[in-house]
């Protein structure tokens, strides 16, 4: 499945709810499924600058794609970056900086945040490209 076919499952998931009490709810249960980053990885130089709570990020290149991992002490985040994962990991470098990421505005999600919440989503996003851009340069 690509990004963008990801993207629109997504966006037809959230569609099932009629408030946002039950995205919500929804964004925490996705955090249960989180793809747990090693105990080794939670430094402070995995920590996403920019987030109000902790959010450590770990990304590998594993047979040309990238595998990311995360943790973070906030459950609304820690639903926030397993969303994120969900879309951009297992992808090649240049399929995630090409990536545009639609789906975060068609659910509502930048709407429904808190600024602090929606600038700590915008900097796990701008750490996930930037990720990419240094594997891209690997090759």
């Amino acid at each position: 499945m690509n990004i963008e076919q990801t993207e629109q499952e997504i966006i037809e998931e959230f569609e099932i709810f009629n408030d946002w009490m039950g995205k919500y709810e929804y964004l925490i249960d996705m955090g249960k499924s989180l793809p747990m980053i090693d105990e080794k990885y939670k430094t402070d130089d995995k920590i996403i600058k920019g987030c109000q709570s902790r959010v450590w990020m770990h990304s590998e290149l594993k047979d040309g794609k990238i595998i990311y991992t995360a943790d973070s002490d906030a459950i609304i985040t820690k639903g926030m970056v397993a969303l994120m994962i969900r879309v951009l990991s297992n992808h090649a470098p240049d399929e995630i900086i090409n990536a545009k990421l639609d789906f975060v505005e068609k659910i509502g999600l930048t709407q429904h945040l808190s600024p602090t919440r929606s600038n700590g989503l915008v900097s796990m996003i701008k750490q996930m490209k930037l990720d990419a851009l240094v594997y891209r340069s690997q090759h």
